[in-house]
């Protein structure tokens, strides 16, 4: 599918994976709007070819707003991509007692539903375009996480999330093939993100020799050249790529 010319809407865009994907989204062409929370915006990066928009992706009428203006300018909106996301950890049976069950949803909230919306908001608008000439309307990316196969020790909450994510990839492909739209997950392994940041060079130089090939953690242009491939490739759809540089999570 083409880029250039479209409209693209990116959830977490201001930073990490989002920021990436939005700088990669505009420099191929595409008028890209980067959806976030307030405070997070004030801090991102300012980019060429980029809007930023307030909203919670938790909130549905929040996130239909701004997916509605990205819809509304010139361009057709034929680009989706969820990338916000948080990965708070807690045992199931921990020293302060059992798993809060408040948090357990936070992550589902964020994760899982914020990604249910965005996919279900942008089909919407994205089934309402004019196809291209092979009947195409636009592509949807997730994002799920290598957690949604081989969960740690005090990602039960995150797992089961991610592994949501992993598990709507291909009935909402199949949902949305009538209206020309494809939808694929990334699945990524240890990415070198702000999160990543607060990690001492120790433990991050441990967690990258554990990847078999490169052993190094993954950038986040990775995660956005993945966008851009998936994009372009015509017959990528109701699929889950993992980008783990070979990598299988052990138990702690």
């Amino acid at each position: 599918m083409e880029l250039s010319g479209t409209a693209a809407v990116v959830t977490g865009g201001a930073s990490g994976l989002g920021a990436a994907t939005v700088a990669a989204l505009a420099d191929g062409g595409a008028a890209v709007y980067a959806v976030d929370l307030p405070a997070a915006l004030e801090r991102a990066p300012r980019h060429a070819g980029v809007e930023h928009l307030a909203a919670d992706v938790t909130d549905h009428d929040q996130l239909a707003s701004a997916v509605a203006t990205a819809a509304g300018g010139p361009a057709p909106l034929r680009v989706a991509v969820s990338c916000a996301g948080i990965a708070p950890g807690a045992r199931l049976l921990g020293r302060k007692g059992v798993h809060d069950p408040a948090l357990f949803a936070k992550v589902v909230g964020v994760n899982l539903v914020g990604t249910f919306h965005l996919l279900a908001l942008a089909a919407e608008r994205i089934a309402a375009t004019e196809p291209d000439g092979e009947g195409q309307r636009g592509v949807i990316v997730n994002t799920a996480s290598v957690a949604a196969f081989e969960g740690q020790v005090g990602q039960v909450a995150y797992a089961a999330s991610k592994g949501g994510v992993v598990g709507m990839t291909l009935p909402a492909a199949r949902d949305l093939a009538q209206h020309g739209i494809r939808v694929c997950t990334i699945a990524p392994g240890i990415v070198d993100t702000p999160m990543m940041g607060q990690i001492d060079e120790e433990f991050r130089a441990r967690l990258a020799t554990g990847v078999p090939f490169p052993p190094r953690l993954a950038r986040p242009d990775e995660y956005a050249n993945l966008v851009l491939a998936i994009v372009g490739h015509d017959y990528l759809n109701g699929e889950t790529v993992r980008m783990d540089g070979a990598l299988r999570m052990a138990p702690r």
